[in-house]
């Protein structure tokens, strides 16, 4: 039973426990993904029920990491899946504690606001926002905030973190971004927003009708987005009629 009810692994080259750091961000990688889809479901469509179930699922997820065991959280047994092939980074269990702990509590916010009390408002979205936010950075570039913030709450400062930046070390010449590399991305962002300009206001040359009067020409262009807007019959077999007018602009 001990070795069920534990929090990371004791190995006898490290003075605390310790947790794979790879398994932890593929499992924070599975969570950002089925949360974006269920966060992007409800804003667009107004289709809270996959909100809901996963809502419920982080909820039982946190509670097994937290109080149970890592090991055994349905999303951490996928990442070590994932990730089996890997060199294991070790980092420090204790401050991973307290960052799980801050999801769970956050996933118990989300469990009264929307499954028990069907909200829809501020609340929820900033909550569901904020969990956005730390499952990317953990998933994205190895950014544990709740470990950051768990120095600000323990005389022990945090032991073992990701990239070892409990104790960073002078960058070296091939970490440093010069002016040319952000001038790069400046350009790169600023040609993007040029075209985004360009591209919503190009005109759709499908429907203009050249030398044709006035009433023809509207008769033919009406003919024209009728054509453009049959759905095709692969749709109509998938049940996703309505969602291919949405998504080819037809009312």
């Amino acid at each position: 039973m001990s070795r069920v009810l534990q929090f990371g692994e004791q190995m006898p080259e490290y003075a605390i426990p310790v947790l794979n750091e790879r398994e932890a961000r593929a499992g924070a990688g599975i969570l950002f993904l089925v949360a974006i889809v269920a966060f992007m479901n409800a804003w667009f469509y107004g289709d809270f029920a996959p909100t809901k179930l996963v809502v419920v699922g982080f909820f039982i997820d946190f509670l097994i990491r937290v109080f149970v065991n890592p090991k055994y959280a349905p999303s951490l047994v996928l990442g070590r899946i994932a990730v089996s092939r890997q060199q294991p980074e070790y980092v420090g269990a204790p401050q991973k504690r307290f960052a799980w702990l801050i999801g769970f509590v956050l996933a118990a916010c989300m469990i009264y606001l929307v499954v028990f009390h069907n909200v829809r408002g501020p609340a929820n979205l900033l909550i569901c926002a904020l969990c956005l936010l730390l499952l990317f950075f953990e998933s994205a570039f190895g950014i544990c905030i709740g470990c950051a913030i768990y120095n600000w709450f323990n005389k022990e400062k945090a032991q073992l973190c990701p990239g070892g930046v409990c104790a960073p070390a002078e960058k070296s010449e091939f970490q440093m971004v010069g002016l040319s590399q952000i001038a790069v991305v400046a350009v790169f962002f600023g040609a993007i927003y040029g075209l985004s300009g360009v591209i919503a206001g190009k005109p759709n040359t499908a429907l203009q009708v050249a030398s044709i009067p006035p009433t023809v020409e509207s008769e033919a262009a009406r003919k024209a987005e009728e054509l453009r807007c049959k759905v095709p019959d692969f749709a109509i077999a998938l049940g996703h009629a309505e969602k291919w007018k949405l998504h080819n602009n037809c009312k």
